[in-house]
C-alpha cells in the first residue's frame, strides 16, 4: 500500500465532520479528494479547524478537571473531619483518588491536584487562558511551577500580569513562557527566588529508568558544583585514558569510569545481586522467551544469556527463575564459576503453574513476611501493585490486614511503595484478593469505586484474560451501560454538529 492509498483510509475511517455538517462520507478511492465536494484545500483546511477546535476542547475539560478535583477535595476533608481525623491528616487519600479516576500513578495524582489548587484558588487569569484555549495544561503546569515559592497574594498578582489579554502567550513556546513567569516572579519576591535555590539542594537524589535496547539512564540531582566537579573528574580521566591509547571513546570512557568508582570493581558489578527471571528454556535451551530484570524491564533471550556466560565481565550475583510443572518453590541456589575472573553467579530456582504462570505459594506464621517471601513478592509484583502505579516495592503489605485475620501469605501479599502503603491505611480504604489466572486485588477508595491490579505476566507465562473480567463484561449491567456511552456519544456529536 503506498502514501496516497493509506492517507485516503485514514480520510475515509474519519469521515466528515466539517462544520457543513452535511454528513456525506465519501468512499475510499475518492477520500483523498475531497470529504464533502469540495477541493484538497477545502477538506484540508476543515481538518485543521478541527483539530485546533478539539485541541481547546481538550485544554477546557483540563480545567473542568481541575474545578472538580478541587470541589473534591473540599468534600473530602469536610467527611474526614466530620469522621474525626486530625486537622493534620485532612486530604489524605484525595491525590491517590484523583490519580486512579484520571489512571495516572498516585505521584501524578498529589501533582494534578497541586496544579488544580493553585489554578483554581489562586490564578484565576491562567485559569481562564486554559478554559479558553490559549493555554494547555502542561503550559499552565510551567506557570504553577515558576510561582511555587511565592505567597498567594503575590502569586496573584503575577498571575495578573501574565494574563492571556496581554499577549503574553501568543506563540510562546515553553521556553518564553517559563522565562516571563521567572522574571515576574523575581521581581515580586527576589528572596523566596534565593530560598528555593538553597531548598533544591535537599532534593539531590538518583533515579534510574529503562532505556532502548537494555540500556538505562541513571540520572543524578545534584547541586551545581558538585555536578560539575564530577563530570570534571570524569572528563579528565577520560582523557587521560586516550592519551595513553585506550581505543574506547571520551564518552564510553566516562561512563565506564562512573561504573568502576561507584561499585569498586573495574568493568562490572561485585557483591550485589541481580535477581534475573527467565525460563529454564531460555536458560539451557536457547529459547527465545525473553527475561525479566527487576528495576529495568524485559530484556531479550540472548542477552540475558550472555549477561550471565560473561558474568566475569557484565555481571555478577545474577539470579534466575525456572518455570517448572511442580507445585514446589525452592530457594536452592547452585554457585557457578563463570568468566575470566572467577565470579560466582547463583541460579535461583522460582517454579511456576502450568499455563498460568502464577508462581507457586509460600506461607509464613509471622505477621512480617520474612526474606524468602520478600524475595518471592519482589519477583511476582515487579512493582508498586496500586493500579497506575509503577514505583519500586519499598513495603510488603497484608492485602487483608493482620488485624483482621490476614495471613502471610503470598496470595494475601502484595509489593507497594511507600506512599500507596500509606494511603491504604486511610479510612475508607480497603483491598481484597480476586481470583484469576495471576495474582489479582482489588483496591476499593472512599467513594466506592473499585480499581483491579494483576500481577505482571513472567516470562513463559500465556497472558489470558481472565474468566472472572469475561463473565463481568457480558453482565446485562455492563451491556447496559456500553449501550448508555454509545448513546451519550451520539447525542454530543449530534450537538456538536448542530452548534456548527
Amino acid at each position: 500500500m503506498d502514501g496516497t492509498q493509506s492517507a485516503a483510509g485514514a480520510l475515509a475511517a474519519v469521515g466528515c465532520n466539517c462544520a457543513f455538517s452535511c454528513g456525506k462520507r465519501p468512499p475510499p478511492e475518492d477520500a483523498g479528494i475531497a470529504l464533502c465536494g469540495g477541493g484538497p484545500e477545502l477538506h484540508g483546511a476543515h481538518l485543521i479547524a478541527e483539530i485546533r477546535g478539539l485541541e481547546d476542547r481538550k485544554s477546557a475539560l483540563a480545567a473542568r478537571q481541575a474545578r472538580l478535583s478541587v470541589a473534591f477535595d473540599l468534600i473530602q476533608r469536610r467527611e474526614q473531619r466530620e469522621l474525626g481525623m486530625p486537622a493534620a491528616e485532612l486530604g489524605a487519600g484525595v491525590a491517590a483518588q484523583i490519580a486512579l479516576a484520571r489512571r495516572e500513578s498516585p505521584a501524578r495524582g498529589g501533582r494534578l491536584l497541586g496544579l488544580a489548587k493553585a489554578l483554581v484558588t489562586e490564578m484565576p487569569h491562567s485559569l481562564a487562558a486554559l478554559e479558553s484555549g490559549q493555554l494547555n495544561e502542561w503550559r499552565a503546569t510551567l506557570l504553577v511551577r515558576e510561582t511555587a515559592g511565592l505567597s498567594a497574594e503575590e502569586r496573584a498578582v503575577v498571575d495578573e500580569e501574565l494574563a492571556a489579554d496581554t499577549g503574553t502567550f501568543d506563540g510562546a513556546g515553553d521556553r518564553k513562557i517559563i522565562a516571563a513567569a521567572r522574571a515576574a516572579a523575581y521581581r515580586r519576591d527576589p528572596r523566596s527566588v534565593t530560598q528555593r535555590a538553597s531548598h533544591a539542594q535537599t532534593e539531590r537524589h538518583v533515579s534510574l529508568r529503562p532505556a532502548p535496547d537494555t540500556m538505562c539512564y541513571l540520572t543524578a540531582l545534584l547541586p551545581v558544583a558538585a555536578g560539575v566537579a564530577v563530570y570534571a573528574s570524569l572528563t579528565r580521566q577520560a582523557d587521560t585514558l586516550r592519551a595513553a591509547g585506550d581505543p574506547r571513546t571520551r564518552g564510553q570512557l566516562m561512563a565506564d569510569t562512573l561504573v568502576e568508582r561507584t561499585t569498586g570493581t573495574p568493568g562490572g558489578i561485585s557483591g550485589i545481586e541481580i535477581q534475573l527471571v527467565m525460563t529454564d528454556r531460555t536458560l539451557f535451551q536457547g529459547d527465545s522467551e525473553p527475561a525479566r530484570l527487576p528495576g529495568y524491564g524485559i530484556i531479550p533471550a540472548g542477552w540475558s544469556r550472555g549477561m550471565l556466560t560473561n558474568a566475569g565481565k557484565d555481571a555478577a550475583g545474577a539470579g534466575t527463575a525456572g518455570r517448572g510443572t511442580k507445585g514446589t518453590v525452592t530457594g536452592a541456589g547452585a554457585g557457578v564459576t563463570a568468566g575470566d575472573k572467577g565470579m560466582n553467579v547463583w541460579l535461583r530456582r522460582l517454579y511456576t503453574a502450568p499455563g498460568t504462570g502464577e508462581l507457586t505459594a509460600m506461607d509464613s506464621r509471622a505477621r512480617l513476611f520474612p526474606a524468602g517471601l520478600r524475595r518471592f513478592l519482589t519477583a511476582r509484583d515487579d512493582t508498586c501493585r496500586t493500579p497506575y502505579c509503577d514505583a519500586p516495592i519499598r513495603h510488603f503489605d497484608h492485602i487483608i490486614p493482620w488485624h483482621h485475620d490476614g495471613p502471610t501469605t503470598q496470595g494475601n501479599g502484595a509489593g507497594l511503595c511507600e506512599a500507596c502503603n500509606h494511603t491504604k491505611e486511610t479510612p475508607g480504604w480497603s483491598s481484597r484478593p480476586r481470583p484469576g489466572p495471576r495474582h489479582s486485588l482489588g483496591v476499593t477508595t472512599p467513594t466506592g469505586h473499585t480499581y483491579g491490579s494483576t500481577a505482571p505476566p513472567l516470562p513463559g507465562a500465556t497472558v489470558r484474560e481472565s474468566e472472572p473480567d469475561l463473565a463481568a463484561a457480558k453482565s446485562p449491567s455492563s451491556r447496559r451501560q456500553r449501550r448508555q456511552r454509545a448513546k451519550d456519544l451520539l447525542c454530543t456529536r449530534r450537538q456538536g454538529k448542530f452548534a456548527a
